[in-house]
């Protein structure tokens, strides 16, 4: 299976996905061939990122829709919606993920035959696919403004082509500024527990040839210190009217920039926007203990350990410089518009 330039997540006769937990030993292409082998996916992270949830949800129903053996639309719809329910339960805390299935799932409540509402929830699913690369584009466009040439930029988890369809977010900004013309490098965090940053962001930038060093995140503070960052720029997984969801260890460089005077961005297109809830509303993913207490096979911890291993932490806005979406630069208070 060739691998379509540079997609994570597509359609071809069935529903593709690059699986990141081979990176970055191996690109591997993963066919998903049912809603709980993708359920599975997006559990172990072999899909992950907001934007590019926000495809799978979307896909999900595509993908439910095209095993259905219903022989009429009632049915048909039935079984999308249970489909859905179990995609939208799979990670809680990341918005996109029950954003794309919704939107999807509208789109094949409008056809009359099952013939019909197939064609709707794909049509759907790739025009969500499609838009996410033209948003992070804008995203990364406007982004670009707020970096000057020679500055060094220091990042957490992976918020680059791989957590969306194309292009990225947070690396959208760097790559779009490199693509301008501006001299840029990264501070790359590894992200523990699963190392997103080492085995995602680093293999990202390295592959495009932008300079990258990579990092443990309890490093930032010092580099800050010494007036090695320039600026802070990371992702989102859900943004509400207070804080900023985003992999666990956001909070502590946010923290370490406001002491240290460092502009703190956060990239999101506005689809990650939670305009209902607020902080004490949402559910925090708590992921298996083993992900802390092993690695790559090999046993960290004594056996039976108590471990706490939330996948995000929240941000409080007051911290953020600027949210950076496809509408343009929003500095908070102020908020992206409906």
């Amino acid at each position: 299976m060739c691998i379509p330039e540079p997609k994570t997540i597509w359609w071809d006769e069935g529903l593709w996905l690059i699986d990141q937990t081979q990176l970055p030993l191996k690109l591997v292409p993963l066919k998903i061939e049912s809603i709980r082998q993708l359920v599975a996916a997006i559990k172990s992270l072999s899909v992950r990122g907001a934007p590019a949830l926000g495809a799978a949800g979307a896909y999900s129903i595509a993908l439910a829709a095209e095993r259905s053996h219903a022989t009429n639309a009632f049915d048909m719809i039935a079984e999308l919606e249970m489909a859905a329910d179990m995609i939208r339960n799979s990670r809680p805390t990341a918005i996109n993920l029950s954003w794309g299935v919704d939107r999807a799932l509208q789109a094949a409540r409008g056809g009359e035959s099952t013939e019909e509402i197939r064609e709707a929830a794909l049509r759907s699913a790739e025009g969500i696919a499609e838009e996410d690369i033209r948003v992070n584009r804008a995203i990364g466009k406007n982004g670009a403004k707020l970096l000057e040439d020679g500055d060094t930029i220091l990042t957490h988890c992976n918020a680059g082509r791989l957590a969306c369809v194309g292009w990225g977010t947070a690396l959208g900004v760097v790559r779009s500024a490199v693509e301008a013309g501006k001299k840029i490098e990264v501070y790359a965090c590894e992200t523990r527990p699963l190392h997103q940053g080492s085995r995602l962001t680093a293999w990202e930038l390295a592959e495009d040839k932008i300079p990258v060093t990579l990092i443990c995140e309890s490093m930032s503070g010092s580099l800050m210190r010494r007036g090695k960052i320039d600026k802070v720029i990371v992702g989102a997984d859900r943004i509400t009217r207070d804080v900023v969801f985003n992999k666990i260890g956001t909070y502590n460089h946010a923290v370490l920039a406001k002491h240290h005077k460092i502009p703190f961005y956060v990239a999101a297109p506005l689809s990650t926007f939670d305009r209902i809830y607020g902080e004490e509303d949402i559910t925090i993913e708590e992921r298996d203990p083993e992900e802390i207490c092993t690695l790559a096979g090999v046993r960290l911890a004594p056996l039976g350990i108590n471990v706490y291993n939330p996948a995000f932490d929240a941000t409080p806005l007051e911290l953020v410089s600027a949210l950076i979406t496809e509408k343009g630069v929003f500095r908070p208070p102020l908020m992206p518009p409906v």
